[in-house]
């Protein structure tokens, strides 16, 4: 194997800029696209079904981008060349999605963009095992949260900030309003260009022995084979994988719920909104999107701090509080009536979501083969977007028949969701943070 030198910050920060951009049309459609199907006339019942494309294009796209990705190498290396396709399809898809006129084209061409995010931000999950040194990879994985956080402090307020400080307004009787349009054109802009800045200022290390790898392409070649390949590593899933599968399955339920509800219910319980026509709606969903702002701010922060903790608490207790203080978050917005306090609410959500994009992949990538990092991320994903496909297809009778379309349950729901997200954690075998300890531990016995 390669030795893999440590990187300084800033080689680690052009690495992972691309993530801010990525983040940009993650926040935008996760904030917005509720609002979207409603401004368009779908009923809360309905939103569920409508948000399948998003785990499923994910279930579909990550393991193949994946395996394809660890056996590629061209001019522009093994996962940048990736990160460009993805950069171009999504950021002609944020262009279209904000002129949609009707329920049909908004899912479609949601399938389209989530497929086109998955195509760049797999292969990303990948870039920080291939070019970090194990003792680095909580501090990439880590930087990846930093700009996750920050695009989507941005992206989330967008709309409100247009809103608010420019007088942007319009929408009203089922249209899409200004700010949310120009919100999705500014965030193509972002993508593109922040997904540039990495494919510019990082080189990737080349296959070993060429000729090797070469050969090996050669030889696996095919539909066929390639789906031989991705389910035989699926039979072959790492202990430690498969126990963080449950930890991912719950945390994301959890996530999903809250995706999926707080904004409209931010709009009818806390706004009083009568029905997505009246602009006190409008204001609610925007204000929703502040508050997801504020969650990424925290994310932001809370990334910085991450390292430090888990060098001192352990990766998995370290992501097992974290969880905690988004379950807290997430059970507060039931007793919460006054728009300010849902901001506070955030702060736990936020510590929550920065651990959830790194501890897991940190953890995750010292346990599995380095010739098989991408497949073995894109396979990770399936216990994101498994729990997502439940939801969208089941999620929709619960709210219908027992929650009475109360969005605010289902946000509380999600909480619930964390709080056994956090106790599947302390199940997990951390085999690369074992690798790491055990160093320290020989020099201090040594008394170096």
């Amino acid at each position: 194997m390669t030795d893999k030198k440590p990187l300084n910050f800033w080689q680690i920060w052009n690495m992972s800029f691309g993530f801010l951009g990525i983040q940009f049309g993650w926040a935008l459609q996760m904030a917005n696209m509720s609002s979207i199907y409603e401004y368009l006339g779908a009923s809360a019942d309905q939103i569920p079904i409508l948000w399948l494309a998003a785990p499923l294009t994910g279930l579909i796209v990550q393991p193949i981008i994946g395996h394809s990705s660890d056996r590629t190498w061209n001019r522009l290396g093994r996962r940048r060349p990736y990160f460009l396709t993805g950069a171009i399809l999504s950021s002609l898809a944020l262009i279209a999605m904000p002129r949609v006129s009707a329920l049909w084209m908004a899912a479609g061409l949601l399938w389209i963009l989530d497929a086109s995010i998955n195509i760049s931000m797999e292969p990303f999950r990948a870039f920080v095992a291939d070019m970090l040194p194990e003792e680095q990879r909580t501090r990439g994985f880590a930087m990846q949260s930093l700009f996750i956080g920050l695009g989507a402090v941005v992206a989330s307020a967008l709309p409100w900030m247009l809103t608010k400080w420019f007088h942007v307004g319009g929408g009203g009787g089922g249209r899409i309003p200004w700010a949310v349009r120009l919100s999705f054109y500014m965030g193509a802009a972002a993508f593109f260009g922040a997904v540039m800045w990495t494919i510019a200022t990082t080189r990737e290390y080349p296959p070993e022995d060429p000729e090797a790898f070469h050969r090996m392409k050669a030889e696996k070649r095919g539909l066929g084979e390639n789906a031989r390949e991705i389910l035989e590593s699926v039979a072959a899933m790492p202990r430690t994988m498969k126990q963080l599968a449950w930890v991912q399955i719950a945390t994301w339920l959890g996530l999903f719920c809250m995706w999926l509800y707080f904004p409209v219910a931010v709009a009818h319980n806390v706004f009083g909104a009568p029905d997505p026509s009246s602009p006190i709606y409008a204001e609610g969903v925007a204000w929703a999107s502040l508050c997801f702002g504020m969650y990424s701010a925290v994310c932001f922060a809370w990334s910085f701090a991450m390292p430090a903790l888990a060098r001192v608490l352990g990766r998995k207790t370290t992501h097992s509080l974290c969880l905690l203080c988004g379950a807290a978050g997430l059970l507060s917005v039931a007793v919460i009536h006054n728009k300010y306090l849902l901001l506070f609410s955030m702060v736990g959500v936020g510590i929550a979501w920065a651990s959830t994009l790194a501890m897991p992949y940190a953890i995750l990538a010292g346990s599995i083969p380095a010739e098989k990092t991408g497949i073995y991320m894109g396979i990770f994903n399936f216990f994101i977007v498994t729990p997502e496909i439940v939801a969208s297809l089941g999620f929709g009778r619960v709210m219908a028949h027992l929650l009475d379309n109360n969005r605010l349950l289902a946000v509380v729901a999600g909480g619930v969701f964390f709080v056994a997200a956090a106790a599947l954690m302390q199940r997990v075998r951390d085999v690369g943070g074992a690798r790491i300890t055990a160093p320290k531990v020989a020099a201090v016995a040594r008394g170096d």
